[in-house]
């Protein structure tokens, strides 16, 4: 079974990492390995993994299975202590017990009590990295997802009409997305006007429409599980001649990032290239975040295109090219693709058209 061969890669990463066990508690991670999906709320659910290969999910009995599982399992009660259950688990003493980055403190502080000779280490990068590379079947859901997205910011554009606002758009965008076989928004979406424009992660408001505004369109869905995420930048009406070189600006750095992508390169060199091209230009205080991030299952999954990660990108890697420029109290212009790396370069997964619209 598929869940066997991820958990089969956990176990020799253990191994590698000289980590005795491993405790996972993002349920993301838990339906990655096991092929079930629990929201747990305030409490606790984890997947305890040893080097010696044995697994042990511990759950509370408020929640069921939606299939079954082949490791073992313990279930308790609200008035159970979870944690005490959890460190009967670990037999040995002094041993070396990963946790991942999404366990609550109000959980982690009574096991180390409860084990006060094992040492405690960061184990997300155990799952986080193998996640990062997409399989044959996640990589069709994900292909999905960015072809409804596709089809989706097709309809926002022509939504958008005289008199309209951002959140008039916003509101239809669940029910596009359920008509193209969507489970719904993997983030909630930007639609920024104008000078909001220049606010990279706008909320949506009241803003109306008006003639010569940027139109910042940042939206994703999920299929299967799996999400999408693009971003293009449209106009109203008319473009200033200011707003169109930033716009080509933008798109240059884009296609430039994404024509480099192929296995061995390096995230940062990627970031640094798209960098480098608006800086030159004179905007590189107008480009203020990373280049792009990782996605799967979650919108944002462990890994950036950014100075900060000096790591080569594999063939099935999926992330985002998203550079942008923005001029605080006029406009702002953004073009994000999510891109996976093939065997001797990269595809975008969506394929919108990146020439500049505007709506007349």
């Amino acid at each position: 079974m598929m869940s066997n061969k991820r958990l089969q890669q956990v176990f020799k990463k253990l191994v590698e990492n000289h980590i005795d066990y491993l405790l996972i508690t993002d349920a993301h991670s838990i339906d990655y390995l096991l092929g079930i999906m629990i929201h747990p709320g305030e409490r606790f659910l984890g997947l305890l993994l040893s080097a010696n290969q044995s697994s042990t999910l511990v759950l509370n009995r408020l929640f069921r299975l939606n299939r079954e599982i082949d490791i073992d399992q313990i279930w308790y009660f609200d008035t159970e202590d979870s944690m005490q259950l959890v460190s009967s688990l670990i037999k040995q003493s002094n041993v070396v017990i990963g946790v991942d980055k999404v366990l609550p403190a109000r959980f982690l502080l009574p096991l180390m009590q409860y084990l006060p000779n094992a040492k405690f280490v960061n184990g997300s990068m155990i799952v986080d990295k193998i996640r990062m590379v997409k399989d044959e079947t996640e990589i069709e859901k994900m292909k999905q997802a960015s072809t409804i997205n596709d089809l989706a910011i097709d309809e926002v554009i022509h939504l958008i009409k005289e008199g309209c606002s951002e959140q008039d758009i916003a509101e239809q965008l669940a029910s596009i997305y359920r008509k193209y076989g969507s489970e719904g928004v993997s983030f909630e979406p930007i639609i920024a006007f104008g000078a909001n424009a220049a606010d990279g992660h706008h909320s949506v408001d009241n803003t109306v429409i008006k003639s010569g505004d940027s139109i910042v369109i940042d939206m994703g869905c999920i299929y299967q599980g799996y999400c999408s995420d693009m971003t293009r930048t449209v106009f109203y009406q008319e473009v200033s001649n200011k707003a169109r070189v930033v716009y080509e600006l933008v798109k240059k750095a884009n296609q430039a990032a994404i024509a480099m992508i192929k296995p061995g390169v390096l995230l940062s060199d990627i970031d640094k290239c798209a960098r480098d091209i608006i800086s030159e230009a004179g905007y590189g205080e107008n480009f203020n975040h990373r280049l792009g991030h990782f996605i799967g299952r979650e919108v944002h999954e462990y890994g950036d295109v950014s100075s900060q990660f000096n790591i080569a990108v594999e063939e099935g890697m999926i992330f985002s090219i998203e550079p942008g420029i923005y001029i605080q109290g006029e406009f702002g212009v953004r073009i994000e693709d999510l891109v996976i790396v093939t065997k001797n370069g990269s595809k975008s997964l969506n394929t919108y058209p990146k020439d500049i619209i505007v709506i007349k």
